[in-house]
């Protein structure tokens, strides 16, 4: 903004502030290569977030799609350990300062700073803006080979690393991820309004940990409480893609590193949604 601003718009010559002061998207490097690029987000921690995260990329990559995750939560990173790449490093392109992502089993390529760390239980305890740079930095100095679809799993609330994603990529959708809860309605609320805020459209809510299935009758019992991602979603006039139980064996593949092995077909309507984007 000018020194000598007026906030008077219609006379300046300079255009509008909000045109002059917009962060502008960056470029990843030039040997990169993605299609589109969708943000997995929710208020609040503990939601199941990088479990949304994982299970799209790997239903994406499943339908014959290429799928990739830049994990945004840079402090509290838990993509390599679903995948079972946490013993894994990043490796540097030979005579350049880019890196190569992990690539799985199945060829989902990952990003994660627990690649970069050299054990993997290290604390990264950095402030906002370099947490940030991080983030830039998997974006422009990871070579990201013919991605169709990217998941950027970020890190809960609105802070520094979700501004960061949405001012700097160039984001196609975001999916909203939340509980049950009661408490959790406000949070989603507040992820949401910052999306529209930003501009960034929204493809739709995912309710995590909704209910657990009786194995004897199938009755659905609902643990944390009736959900109310229905009257969410109707104040926002956004789809509800998906509602995931939970199931022992969900934890069980997690645990072992062998999320692609997981099938959920509570995602089919969310894959969808994510696919129209081509």
């Amino acid at each position: 903004m000018a020194e000598n601003c007026g906030h008077d718009c219609g006379h300046c010559g300079e255009g509008s502030c909000s045109e002059r002061d917009a962060p502008q998207k960056i470029e990843p490097n030039k040997k990169s290569k993605i299609k589109k690029v969708i943000a997995i987000v929710s208020g609040k921690g503990g939601v199941g977030k990088s479990l949304v995260t994982s299970l799209l990329a790997c239903k994406m990559q499943k339908m014959g799609y290429r799928s990739a995750i830049l994990d945004a939560d840079i402090t509290g990173p838990s993509i390599p350990e679903s995948f079972g790449e946490s013993d894994r490093r990043a490796d540097v392109v030979e005579g350049q300062d880019l890196l190569k992502p992990v690539e799985t089993d199945s060829g989902i390529q990952l990003m994660s700073m627990n690649f970069l760390l050299q054990n993997e239980n290290d604390p990264v305890v950095w402030r906002g803006p370099v947490i940030s740079g991080a983030v830039k930095q998997f974006w422009t100095d990871v070579v990201w080979k013919d991605v169709d679809f990217m998941f950027v799993d970020m890190p809960p609330g609105t802070g520094d690393v979700p501004l960061t994603v949405f001012q700097s990529l160039p984001i196609d959708g975001i999916i909203v991820v939340s509980s049950p809860q009661q408490l959790v309605r406000v949070i989603v609320e507040k992820a949401v309004k910052m999306a529209n805020m930003m501009n960034v459209p929204i493809l739709g809510l995912i309710e995590n940990m909704s209910y657990v299935q009786c194995p004897d009758c199938s009755k659905e019992i609902y643990v944390f409480g009736k959900s109310n991602i229905e009257g969410i979603a109707k104040t926002f006039n956004l789809p509800v893609l998906a509602r995931i139980p939970m199931r022992p064996e969900t934890s069980a593949h997690v645990d072992a590193g062998d999320i692609e092995g997981l099938e959920v077909p509570e995602l089919d309507a969310a894959a969808e949604a994510v696919k129209k984007l081509l």
